[in-house]
């Protein structure tokens, strides 16, 4: 990608080389994520352009640069959002590179997996775990860890009421993570089109909130929800849901619009609730969410593509036509 508002162009390069402290992947896939759609339209402001966009990536590691002793040369791994960070700062030095204020997100900020070769970081790849099909895998570098590191840091656990609004890519992740660490689900959509999917995927209740109200929905669900999950991309879906908090309650925001979140203050007060954020996750957090979901059978339907068809994918993924994962596969 050359710019922003511009179309994908494919062209030939080198390979590239790894240098000291880099990891030459070769890629087995890459997942297309709706932030390629955000950086077509220039939304990030530490973008670098010209890029290769991708960041839910899986692969081969083809070489070593200097100075670097693992993953050995054959280990199929996958790569993530984060691609590096700076090493020394506070949120580093306590093993949470994705909170440094100098990380680097890969396919935005530098060259992503739309491409056969991909330079990483070390210490940025996770091994995958034994027989976790890599094309089927890549969107959980970045939906599936968003999703597991999300309920992890909001505490969710067995018994649990645990509403989503959106079942998209994350959302449908959280359902299924959730309903595996034994909570109770409920999914929230616009309308009953995701109905049939929700339940495959192990939620209880599902909320049309065209039909509605969700917070009443949510209250009549033995007295609200424990945590909501906003994995719309819409702050005004996570603000319908808000009322629908039981006291001690979470909202958490994995989605999110450009409109503010104006939450009312009184019952956040006086309901003891909690409204926070989580980004995608640190490479402890990919390789626990990798285990977690192969342990628990846990792989997104996806659809694989060609390279050349990205741009194509691309397009309908931005005008809202395109349905499903769409997955880069190479060879």
């Amino acid at each position: 990608m050359k710019a922003p508002e511009t179309t994908l162009s494919l062209e030939e390069r080198e390979t590239p080389e790894p240098g000291a402290g880099e990891v030459l992947v070769r890629v087995t896939a890459c997942g297309m994520c709706f932030s390629e759609v955000n950086l077509v339209h220039g939304h990030y402001p530490f973008a670098r352009y010209p890029t290769v966009p991708g960041h839910e990536i899986t692969g081969v590691v083809e070489r070593l640069g200097p100075g670097v002793t693992w993953p050995e040369p054959g280990t199929p791994v996958g790569a993530q959002f984060l691609h590096s960070s700076c090493g020394h700062c506070s949120a580093c030095a306590r093993g949470e590179p994705i909170l440094c204020p100098g990380k680097k997100v890969t396919g935005i900020a530098t060259d992503g997996g739309y491409a056969e070769y991909f330079l990483a970081r070390e210490g940025f790849v996770s091994p995958l775990p034994d027989g976790l099909d890599p094309v089927a895998a890549a969107p959980l570098m970045c939906a599936g860890v968003t999703a597991f590191n999300g309920l992890r840091r909001a505490g969710a656990r067995p018994g649990q009421r645990v509403a989503v609004v959106g079942i998209g890519g994350v959302g449908g992740m959280v359902v299924r993570l959730a309903v595996a660490m034994g909570a109770r689900v409920a999914a929230l959509a616009r309308s009953r089109d995701s109905e049939g999917q929700a339940r495959g995927m192990g939620a209880e209740l599902f909320v049309a909130t065209e039909e509605q109200d969700p917070a009443e929905a949510l209250k009549a669900w033995g007295g609200g929800a424990d945590l909501v999950v906003n994995a719309a991309p819409s702050t005004d879906a996570a603000l319908a849901a808000f009322g629908g908090l039981a006291p001690d309650g979470t909202l958490l925001l994995l989605g999110y619009g450009p409109e503010p979140l104006a939450v009312p203050t009184q019952p956040l007060i006086m309901n003891r609730l909690r409204v926070m954020g989580s980004p995608s996750g640190s490479p402890h957090d990919l390789r626990d969410a990798l285990d977690f979901a192969a342990a628990h059978g846990i792989l997104p339907t996806v659809t694989p593509i060609a390279l050349d068809d990205a741009p194509g994918v691309l397009t309908a993924m931005a005008d809202g036509t395109s349905r499903g994962r769409s997955v880069i596969v190479y060879g």
